[in-house]
């Protein structure tokens, strides 16, 4: 450091051998090393220049740089760092990971539950079956809207206190659905459930971002997925027993009950996953003890202000839904298949209940299938992952490397739907609507597994943008299916309507096959996607560059 940090109170400068070996803090844009306290302890002779500070302050990595026309002293890990995120235990990480996925489990669980004790809360509360499903679509549409808005702040506050406070309202939430005297009390409560639901998941993404590098992160992704949709398919298997023999308050009570627990290891487990977090304490820290305001972080400087973080995740997410052929058609391809996973909340209780006279509770068995093919897709990515990083070995891991699990897996979505159609006459055998409900939840698997993946391979840092534009169209169609969905089965036919349905799907499963024959074609005119470059794609003067943006949420 220059001459008057010496000056500075607690802060000292001398010759230490810091393993790293970066220069001295000398110049415009010197790097060098600063710690301090009990950090400096057992150090011999010493490489480099290492500032030193009369308080605990783990060894840091500084650099002098000019910003606006300001000098600043910008702080950062040096290498192996434990509170770095991505130094951390593996096993540690997967802990994490693991208590991130089983809160997107409970959470799956709470969106679907709901509509096995609907019918029941109707009569119970005197409306209409219709007006008992808006609790469906007022979930999912404030899952739609919030993170457009709320996206951002969750960003500026740090990921450990969104997590913790959402989902500690998120489980009060179940107090008033469960007590609930009016049809008023029970759809602000699961707007609220949505709100507070999504503000959570909507994070998982980026704290994998923050622990896993890109190539170490598929697993921990495909982890999310599975469990994010195997939470929504599966809450129908044992709801329907609990409104059948305890009635439906007990369907939203048992639930809030089995949030406890794992909202108390989280509040007291779950680290705050940001690097710059921890980074940030050091710059308050150095800034308090030493007087030296110019101490900040990387993303003290360079990170977006709230005006430019809300126009990403809003404006800009729905302009690119708009403009850019991938974003659009990956959206409309996971919409699709998240609108008939809301879908079969209706058409299976008709199949299972109406057709083959099965009880509430053991219509809701069916779910297994879907349960079952979601699973045996999770294992079956393994291929899509491991051909994957063999492309990456050869260098030829462009984003069209993420659809193989699609071209062999999503075409399972129309198959297992045109079987289902025709399955459902009474006096055809249970199994086989079934298994055609296990390839169904397999092509639903791959097509959010693609899309996440495709997605943010294209489009490096806008991804989050256009993920979150592709949620707004997915959670938007999962709202209003439950709306029309008994009436479109009893209108049309419920074999003719999975016809239709699986048609559309047809068509559909069309897109991953265009994207992979024309898909550097499209990134090529598209403005944003052609500044990302990658290491399989042949454009002449493109400078091949690694990007982090290598999976998606």
């Amino acid at each position: 450091m220059d001459k008057s940090d010496k000056s500075q109170p607690g802060l000292s400068s001398h010759q230490e051998n810091a393993s790293s070996g970066p220069s001295s803090l000398t110049g415009s844009s010197g790097r060098g090393l600063i710690a301090g306290g009990k950090y400096l302890e057992g150090l011999s002779s010493q490489d480099a220049t290492v500032t030193t500070v009369d308080f605990d302050l783990p060894f840091t990595q500084t650099e002098q740089v000019t910003h606006d026309d300001k000098q600043f002293i910008v702080l950062n890990f040096v290498s192996g760092d434990k509170e770095n995120p991505f130094n951390w235990d593996p096993k540690y990480k997967a802990f994490i990971s693991t208590l991130l996925c089983l809160m997107t489990l409970f959470i799956g669980l709470a969106t679907t539950a709901y509509s096995s004790g609907s019918g029941d809360m109707a009569t119970d509360l005197g409306v209409s079956s219709e007006i008992a499903e808006l609790g469906l679509f007022v979930f999912n549409f404030t899952c739609a809207l919030a993170p457009l808005f709320l996206a951002p702040f969750c960003e500026l506050a740090g990921r450990r206190i969104v997590y913790v406070g959402s989902y500690a309202c998120f489980c009060l939430m179940f107090i008033g659905l469960a007590l609930g005297k009016n049809i008023a009390t029970i759809l602000v409560c699961r707007a609220l459930l949505g709100l507070f639901g999504c503000v959570g998941t909507i994070l998982v993404g980026g704290t994998f971002g923050d622990m896993y590098y890109p190539e170490n992160r598929a697993i921990p992704v495909a982890s999310f997925a599975f469990i994010a949709i195997l939470g929504t398919v599966s809450a129908p298997i044992y709801a329907g027993f609990i409104d059948q023999h305890l009635h439906w308050r007990w369907v939203e009570g048992i639930q809030g009950l089995a949030n406890i627990p794992l909202g108390i290891v989280i509040l007291f487990f779950l680290p705050e996953t940001r690097g710059s977090v921890a980074l940030n304490k050091r710059a308050k820290l150095l800034r308090k003890n030493t007087g030296d305001d110019r101490y900040v972080t990387e993303n003290d400087l360079e990170a977006p202000g709230l005006k430019q973080m809300l126009h990403n995740s809003s404006v800009k997410a729905v302009k690119m839904l708009a403009t850019e052929p991938v974003v659009f058609f990956f959206g409309l391809w996971i919409s699709f298949a998240w609108f008939l996973t809301f879908l079969f909340l209706s058409m299976i209780p008709i199949t299972f209940e109406q057709k083959k006279g099965w009880n509430e509770g053991v219509s809701g068995l069916p779910y297994i299938g879907l349960a079952l093919g979601t699973t045996i897709a999770f294992f079956l990515n393994f291929f899509q992952i491991r051909k994957y990083n063999a492309m990456v070995q050869a260098g030829q891991a462009r984003p069209e490397a993420r659809l193989y699990g699609a071209l062999f897996g999503a075409v399972w979505l129309p198959i297992g739907l045109f079987i289902y159609s025709f399955t459902q006459y009474s006096f055809l055998p249970w199994i086989a609507p079934c298994i055609a409900l296990v390839l169904i939840s397999i092509g639903i698997f791959f097509i959010f597994e693609s899309c996440y993946s495709y997605t943010s391979d294209c489009y490096g840092e806008s991804s989050s943008s256009a993920i979150a534009g592709q949620g707004f169209m997915r959670n938007t169609l999962g709202a209003v299916s439950p709306l029309f969905a008994t009436q479109f089965f009893d209108n049309v036919g419920s074999q003719y309507a999975g016809l239709i349905l699986s048609l559309i799907a047809t068509f559909l499963t069309l897109i991953p096959y265009v994207l992979f024959w024309y898909g550097p074609k499209l990134r090529a005119k598209s403005r944003l996607a052609s500044r990302v470059s990658h290491a399989g794609d042949s454009v002449d003067g493109a400078e091949e560059k690694p990007h982090s943006a290598g999976q998606g949420v």
